[in-house]
This record gives C-alpha cells, structure tokens and sequence, in this order.
C-alpha cells in the first residue's frame, strides 16, 4: 500500500494527520469541458436560455461545491478555502465549453479536490440546464493542470503534445 496515504498499515481507509504539517498558500488549478450541439452552444451564448443564465448559475455552483468537497469525498479535510474562481471560456470551433478553476487556501493540506470538484460541478450544471435540448452532451478531460504550496512545492502537468 506504499504511496496510498489514505491507508494505515494495516491497509484500512484513515483521514491522513496534517496536524504537523506547516500552513502555507495553496493553489490548485484543474480544467474540464463540455462538448454539445452547435446550437445548443448558441443558445448558452447568446443568454436567452428559457432557465436563465446558464455559465452564471453554473459558476456559482461550483463555487458552492468547492465549499462543500469535504461533505462529498470521504476522508477529505475540511478547508477554509480563500479564493475561488471559475472561467467559463466558450470554444466554438470545438463545440464545447472549457471550464477552469483556481481554488487557494492558507492551509495544512492542498486544495485540489476542491477545485477539481468545483469543475465537476459546474460542468454538471450546464448539463442539467440544458439537457432538455440536447441529451448528447459529453463531459470529460478533467483534470489537475498546477499545484502550488505544500512539502511537495509546485507541480505543473506536463504538455503531452
């Protein structure tokens, strides 16, 4: 079980001790998209949805969740999270919306399931408002792009290109 910090020695599931860990500033920023129909791209854009503003309510959402990861993932600490922020950035040669977040805390552990969930959510909220016109949407590519802070320092995912 070497590297699966969630598990003791004896190979049960434990919340992992930061209790000697040092606070620092903590930055994590992940990605994910959603690909759609054309027109249901349009739709989004040109903000006459009939459930409202669709990139607003879903930003907010994921704000919420990232406030709420612990509730949701099982041995997840609780952080007091001190920024928040999600861009919305609209691809329209790709039919798809790329979501991006950055959460930050000054903490004893990392922030990248809160922002990691941050952009599930989101994601999953766009789908919900506008899945009744288009079912086909495709949800993916989340991933963590950077993390700051912390004993392990900064790591930055690697161009695979």
């Amino acid at each position: 079980m070497s590297g699966l910090n969630h598990f003791n020695q004896s190979g049960q599931a434990h919340m992992v001790d930061v209790g000697s860990k040092k606070a620092t500033h903590r930055i994590a920023v992940s990605t994910g998209t959603i690909h759609m129909k054309a027109s249901t791209l349009e739709k989004i854009l040109e903000g006459n949805h009939k459930k409202g503003d669709v990139l607003g309510i879903a930003r907010i959402a994921g704000i919420m969740a990232s406030k709420r990861t612990a509730d949701l993932i099982p041995l997840c600490h609780p952080l007091p999270l001190t920024h928040v922020e999600i861009d919305l950035e609209a691809q329209p040669e790709n039919h798809c919306i790329l979501c991006t977040t950055t959460a930050e805390t000054i903490h004893l552990t990392g922030v990248e399931m809160e922002s990691l969930t941050a952009t599930q959510i989101t994601l999953l909220t766009i789908y919900d408002m506008c899945k009744a016109i288009d079912r086909g949407m495709v949800i993916g590519n989340i991933q963590l792009m950077e993390k700051v802070g912390g004993k392990s320092g900064h790591w930055k995912k690697e161009n695979e290109e």
